[in-house]
């Protein structure tokens, strides 16, 4: 390079000087950064370094929420020493700047016509701001505020912020997309151990009851969800069965799942009926639930020996009782009950109690089985559904559940499946099967 001969050598020397002081912060900072683990631990180091190059009394860092529609976010704020006021930049200065997509500095920010209408801190009296972007994208903003010196920011504090900003945007969002992936693989392990406990919670196997029955299945919407079922031996060879669908999706729902599931099993064997353990069942779940949060329930009790069905159906979907000698004609809807269970913490939920006859079927399902669509959007249906129990009935019930699961799944075909898909089907046996 050919020295310019008209140059001032000390102006040359000071450029010289301040580009090795700019390298040496700059190195200064990516060894800082570049030996943090986290994000949070990022930002502190480059909000701590920028304060001491810049001498200012805080720097902000800024960011924008990803997905999202709404203002910048400001996750930091970090002072140079202990007694100065913390400034809460307002969403406008902090937009004015991911508007422009340009550095902005003002010494005299309290009447700069740039920031008119600006609600300002009145301790803040210099300010220099340059914008974070990743490949053209802005990431969020990085502020410095109030000179030290009481000078004000200058054209090559400027240039400084600038070259930080540029060169610790990538680190920082590399740092998030880190921070993310950690996260998320948390989250995957979480709902993984979340679906072994539920899986865990339902019945090993169907019970075996002389003269009956039973199959039962479960798909989750998700890899949780928030259908059950369950058999509950209770004395006398009695067997209770019951299904339910809590509101929501996920690991809430499967949280709240397990809390009736528990409630169930508990009341089960203390009430001798299915309308008194619905009654209790109401009560501790209305107590122990948020007011948003319930559950619909059928929940019968067999009894073999006498060949009766006591139930209680807490605005769940009703059942379906196929009669062995009523070939052709409507199904019997179980529907004696009441409300679903949590609305109200008092409500006295009916029972009803039905004999069951040879070739009887009863076919118990969540709104997930006939409200699935297919692409077009048409759900499956109860018609549906009826035609194949008509069809199979015959069958073993764990034929017939294995049918009606393999038909709703065509239905589906492509479509997303919107809900849980649970079933539970009971018969009453012609003559014991070999």
């Amino acid at each position: 390079m050919t020295p310019n001969p008209s140059a001032d050598p000390t102006d040359e020397t000071r450029r010289l000087l301040r580009a090795v002081d700019e390298l040496t912060v700059l190195n200064r900072i990516a060894q800082a950064v570049g030996a943090t683990s986290t994000y949070q631990e990022v930002i502190d180091e480059l909000v701590k370094h920028t304060i001491r190059c810049l001498k200012a009394e805080q720097v902000v860092i800024s960011l924008v929420e990803k997905n999202a529609d709404t203002d910048p976010r400001t996750i930091v704020r970090h002072r140079a020493s202990g007694g100065l006021p913390e400034f809460h930049l307002t969403q406008g200065l902090q937009g004015l700047i991911l508007v422009s997509n340009a550095p902005f500095l003002s010494n005299d920010p309290q009447h700069d016509q740039a920031l008119r209408g600006i609600l300002l801190p009145e301790s803040l009296d210099s300010l220099l701001c340059v914008p974070l972007t990743v490949k053209g994208a802005i990431i969020g903003v990085l502020i410095a505020c109030n000179k030290k010196s009481g000078n004000g920011f200058g054209p090559d504090d400027q240039r400084l912020l600038a070259i930080i900003a540029s060169q610790s945007a990538q680190v920082l969002e590399n740092a998030r997309l880190r921070e993310e992936e950690i996260q998320l693989e948390k989250m995957q392990r979480d709902v993984r151990l979340a679906r072994e406990i539920q899986l865990g919670l339902l019945p090993d196997a169907a019970p075996e009851v002389p003269g009956y029955e039973f199959a039962a299945d479960s798909l989750p919407a998700q890899s949780v969800g928030g259908d059950y079922y369950d058999f509950v031996p209770l004395s006398g060879q009695r067997m209770g069965l019951c299904l339910g669908d809590v509101s929501g999706k996920g690991v809430p729902a499967s949280l709240l799942m397990s809390n009736l599931q528990a409630t169930i099993r508990g009341q089960a064997h203390a009430n001798p009926d299915a309308g008194s353990c619905l009654n209790w069942a109401n009560q501790l779940l209305f107590r122990s639930t948020p007011v948003e949060k319930f559950a619909t329930l059928f929940y019968a009790i067999l009894d073999p020996e006498n060949h009766q069905l006591n139930f209680s159906n807490a605005g769940h979907e009703h059942p379906l009782l196929l009669r062995a000698d009523a070939t052709g004609q409507e199904p019997e809807k179980l529907a004696t009950g009441g409300l679903m269970l949590g609305i109200l913490p008092d409500f006295s939920y009916l029972q009803n109690t039905i004999d069951l006859r040879p070739g009887d079927l009863l076919f118990i399902f969540s709104d997930g089985v006939t409200d699935a669509e297919n692409p077009a959007g048409e759900p499956f249906g109860e018609g549906a559904l009826l035609r194949l129990l008509r069809t199979h009935r015959s069958k073993p019930a764990i034929e017939l559940v294995r049918h009606v699961g393999q038909a709703v799944a065509e239905h589906a075909a492509t479509a997303d499946q919107l809900d849980d898909i649970t079933m539970v089907a009971l018969k009453r046996l012609d003559e014991p099967r070999d």
